[in-house]
């Protein structure tokens, strides 16, 4: 949102063409709708109602500080005869008339801040006045500072040290209130706030074959691009970039332009926004739910669809996804004993040169592999640590427990690893024998693409099933390794038709309609709760933008009351707030419609973009196709958990799902959690335990009856 491509090119008289005059019907003013503040003639990624709460905080500073100065002056004033006194009196004077003029002016910007809705900034149509007037008192009070910090170095000065420490306290609180300032205005520039408007009227012929309007839409769209690209870079210096790397940070860069470029939100309206559909979510929750989402399993029942026999195998297999993550995750589950343990045992068993890619220092990764899943070293067949752009870690081991060859793939743990989960770009997946060929993620499918070049060109797997004929193949993966480990089995599974895959927390834009339905035969994905990147797909991306930008263009509330109430539900809990919003009392056919605040805040693509097209973004094809999570899906709830002094009793349920359960994006304190591997294996070792202890009951329970 901080570099927002229709922000930077906006129409000042209103959201875009033919929309001037409905905004100024609703009062906008010069900001016609749109929440972005426009100061010094560009565009700036801070609304005009941000200020209450960084306002506030300095107000409070000013006023205390303002006390304090004036107390001083009070108790010190017949006391300025020492050399240099006449200079701290007149220092002390226009310090307290500088700070009661900021002080003022905060607190009319505070106030006038405080006025309207994210979506109507018509009553703070004078906030950029009283921020040019603020702005300039930073100029005296520079000054000041400066003076203030040559008074107080000069040696000759023979007052009393409790002034010179105070006035040396003064400039010190000068000097850091303007630093923080000019940070704060780097954070919210917005790169290509400054570009020129195309401006379009009713009148004129909307000729997309033009030379200027193309060349328009190009220069602003190859801007953004350049933009994107930047701050990729930038985010990704420490590692070395290649050519693979520059692709990706073009395609990357692209995919971040489009999805930024068709609203007028800053970040603090995103973060509004999420916090208004978390609590209405929750009171959604409490509504009755449909049928098919009633019905859940409990361990204590018998089940003949294979549920139990399959959370009994995803909780063995989850060790081996887990332990692909090496020494980070060993250590993050054992943080006062991991290193020990490495630094005493791992050395020891170095395996060959010729059993290992990639680097492992001190052996870090393979004895924390061995930890995890208690295999021996000549259980492992190859363990790669090799870990580029498209090119993920992954081991393969023999697992004579469940006697299957299991290829564990790693999940995102680098920054190459982040940039492969960003290449979100659709491609066609087309395999010989396959029928179900469609769209794939394709960051994912390289990545899976170049470990099937390492099982089958480098002979892994003919290895593999040299030692042990008779087992079976699985693979397993968590996050990004369950992506990367789906796509995999859908390639390997024509040459071993027996093949498993269990995918833990996949990203939920993977596969095509029909290669999801075609993988429910082999691949089992494992979800836990409100698992954010198991909901993480372009159209459900989409679809959480427009949910926000209605939410908050309806919310009848200042911003700065919904993040006050919202940081308070989030923190102590609560009931939701019922915020009033314009929906209240709309019948349905009006629901349907966009309303004004929606419009001006989300446009077709954006009013630079398509200044050209007068179609309502809200009516638009889907940019992008719809991905779904891959094979038969297992969705884990938390059912309930009863705290005690010094643990916590998590009780978890398990369910056959399918995928339109994931078609939307929840709004959670749990939503990064549910995705962690730790809590998946817990969750999953939970399940298998009751299964087992209830199985266990059940038998003694039908022998004791028989006797």
């Amino acid at each position: 949102p901080g570099s927002n491509p229709a922000a930077a090119t906006r129409l000042r008289g209103g959201g875009g063409a033919g929309r001037g005059e409905r905004g100024r019907a609703e009062g906008a003013g010069p900001c016609g709708g749109m929440p972005g503040l426009v100061v010094f003639g560009r565009r700036w990624a801070i609304g005009s109602d941000d200020f209450v709460l960084p306002g506030a905080f300095e107000l409070s500073l000013r006023v205390l500080w303002w006390i304090g100065i004036l107390v001083l002056y009070a108790v010190h004033k017949g006391q300025f005869n020492c050399p240099g006194g006449g200079l701290l009196h007149s220092y002390l004077l226009v310090l307290l008339v500088l700070l009661a003029a900021i002080i003022c002016a905060l607190s009319a910007l505070v106030y006038v801040s405080m006025q309207g809705t994210i979506s109507n900034p018509g009553p703070r149509k004078s906030l950029p006045k009283l921020l040019y007037t603020r702005l300039l008192l930073y100029l005296p009070e520079f000054i000041w500072a400066i003076v203030g910090a040559v008074w107080v170095s000069d040696s000759s000065l023979q007052c009393e040290k409790t002034v010179i420490n105070a006035v040396l306290g003064t400039v010190i609180a000068s000097w850091v209130i303007i630093i923080f300032t000019i940070i704060g205005v780097l954070i919210v520039f917005d790169p290509l706030g400054g570009k020129k408007t195309f401006y379009l009227t009713d009148g004129v012929n909307r000729n997309l074959e033009s030379s200027q309007s193309g060349q328009l839409l190009f220069n602003v769209k190859n801007t953004a691009t350049r933009v994107w690209e930047k701050r990729i870079r930038l985010m990704c210096c420490c590692i070395v970039q290649d050519d693979d790397h520059r692709v990706a940070f073009t395609s990357i860069a692209e995919l971040f332009r489009n999805y930024f470029s068709d609203t007028d939100l800053v970040p603090s309206d995103i973060a509004a926004g999420l916090i208004l559909l978390h609590q209405e979510q929750d009171k959604m929750e409490s509504c009755p739910k449909e049928p098919e989402e009633v019905l859940c399993h409990s361990p204590s029942s018998l089940v003949t669809d294979g549920l139990d026999i399959e959370l009994e195998n995803a909780a063995h297999y989850m060790l081996f996804a887990a332990a692909a993550y090496g020494w980070p995750y060993y250590i993050y589950t054992n943080p006062f004993t991991a290193l020990c343990k490495l630094n005493g045992d791992c050395c020891g068993s170095r395996p060959t040169d010729s059993d290992i890619t990639g680097s492992d220092r001190h052996n870090f990764h393979f004895g924390s592999i061995l930890k995890i899943t208690g295999l021996q070293y000549r259980d492992f067949i190859h363990i790669s640590f090799h870990n580029k752009i498209y090119e993920i870690p992954f081991f393969v081991a023999l697992d004579h427990k469940k006697e299957a060859i299991v290829v564990a793939v790693r999940g995102t743990l680098s920054f190459e690893d982040i940039l492969t989960d960003l290449s979100a770009d659709c491609e066609d997946l087309t395999l010989e024998d396959v029928l179900e060929n469609g769209f794939v993620h394709k960051g994912i499918t390289q990545a899976a693409n170049y470990i099937y070049q390492k099982l089958i060109n480098d002979g892994i797997l003919n290895q593999a099933f040299t030692i042990a004929p008779e087992y079976k193949l699985v693979i397993v993966g968590h996050s990004l390794g369950g992506g990367t480990a789906s796509i995999l089995a859908i390639m390997l599974r024509n040459s071993f038709p027996t093949l498993k895959c269990y995918a833990f927390s996949p990203p939920g834009g993977l596969l095509s309609k029909t290669l999801a339905d075609y993988t429910k035969h082999f691949i089992v994905s494992v979800i836990l709760g409100k698992d954010l990147v198991a909901r993480l797909s372009m159209p459900n991306m989409e679809d959480l933008k427009r949910r926000i930008v209605r939410i908050v263009a309806n919310c009848n509330r200042p911003k700065y009351q919904i993040l006050l109430r919202g940081c308070w539900y989030e923190v102590f809990g609560g009931d939701p707030d019922n915020f009033p919003t314009e929906l209240d009392g709309r019948n349905q056919d009006a629901l349907t419609q966009p309303l004004l605040a929606e419009e001006s805040l989300m446009v077709h693509r954006s009013p630079s973009y398509n200044a050209l097209d007068g179609e309502s973004h809200l009516h638009s094809p889907p940019q992008y196709p719809h991905l779904y999570l891959p094979g038969k899906i297992i969705h884990i709830v938390e059912e309930s958990s009863s705290k005690r002094l010094c643990s916590s009793d998590i009780k978890y349920t398990a369910s056959w799902s399918n995928e339109t359960v994931f078609s939307s994006i929840l709004i959670s304190p749990k939503m990064i959690t549910d995705h962690m591997p730790d809590v998946v294996l817990n969750a999953l070792n939970s399940l298998s335990q009751e299964h087992g202890s209830c199985i266990s009951c059940q038998t003694r329970e039908l022998n004791t009856n028989v006797i």
